[in-house]
């Protein structure tokens, strides 16, 4: 494939565009979870989303409770790691020489497994300037970031060049922004026949309207869950076509039934979750998308 041009061409403004994403920087700029620092860890990778696939649910059998807790925690890791693989195995085929983007990047692990899988370039953006510059050193502990950089960047407005990416992405970062604006400026920075992947909590149109559960998710992580429908939508007016949608409920749910049974990582809003998606009203989706 050939080499796209260099992405960082000039700075953008002010990262906010709104008193919402103001909030949402300050959210992001103040959090230290341990559901996210503590499986980071693990490994130096650290994911800001959930798992999927079948849990060993020998973890809980383990009679020594600190042995316990951090078996959870990495088999928690494990569950998390195997939804960022999944989605950069939909990137491809992706060369050395291409430039890869990561919307709402967090801290960085997502940018990290892209680059290890096909050696190529990857800018990550937040709005978090703690994160990106979190991240930053993440990469340079690695020894990689002449290839992985992170940028405390609104994802809705770059500043990137237009069509310097092969593939791009977002993971659980799309329910803070308007998806107008974000398909756009993907479709902007994409090259034509480029890929766009996306993975994310929607609700379930058929339902109706959101659910309580969806409502209660909003308000745990200031977030605005968009309908499934809309994704769409919004993705057939800014060129970008689907080609595969894979429904991950299913594969979410032990995740979420193991991380309620981690007292030192629970966060108050598993059984929520757990809830929504099993009364139909909440799905976790993945769609890939090219560029035309």
């Amino acid at each position: 494939m050939t080499i796209a041009p260099h992405a960082d061409t000039k700075a953008a403004p002010v990262p906010t565009q709104s008193t919402y994403q103001n909030r949402v920087a300050d959210y992001w700029n103040a959090e230290e979870n341990p559901v996210n620092l503590e499986l980071g860890k693990i490994d130096d990778l650290y994911h800001h989303h959930y798992g999927v696939g079948d849990v060993d649910w020998s973890v809980l059998d383990e009679p020594d409770r600190e042995l316990r807790r951090g078996r959870i925690t990495n088999e928690l890791h494990r569950l998390e790691h195997a939804q960022a693989e999944l989605l950069a195995g939909h990137l491809g085929p992706l060369s050395p020489a291409d430039r890869v983007f990561d919307a709402g990047c967090g801290r960085g692990g997502g940018s990290v497994v892209a680059h290890l899988r096909y050696g190529c370039h990857a800018d990550g953006v937040t709005i978090s300037a703690k994160q990106a510059a979190f991240a930053g050193e993440q990469a340079r502990k690695r020894d990689i970031d002449s290839h992985v950089r992170y940028h405390h960047r609104n994802m809705l407005d770059t500043g990137f060049a237009t069509g310097a990416y092969a593939a791009s992405w977002n993971n659980e970062s799309t329910m803070y922004v308007e998806l107008e604006l974000l398909f756009a400026e993907h479709s902007r920075l994409l090259r034509r026949g480029g890929r766009y992947v996306v993975v994310t909590g929607c609700y379930n149109d058929t339902y109706g309207q959101a659910s309580r559960e969806v409502s209660q998710i909003n308000a745990h992580y200031i977030c605005d869950i968009h309908p499934r429908s809309e994704y769409f939508r919004a993705m057939a007016r800014h060129r970008l076509v689907p080609v595969h949608v894979q429904d991950l409920t299913a594969d979410a749910i032990p995740y979420w039934e193991l991380r309620r049974q981690a007292d030192h990582l629970v966060t108050g809003i598993e059984d929520t979750f757990l809830t929504a998606y099993k009364n139909g009203s909440f799905q976790y989706l993945l769609i890939v998308a090219d560029r035309v």
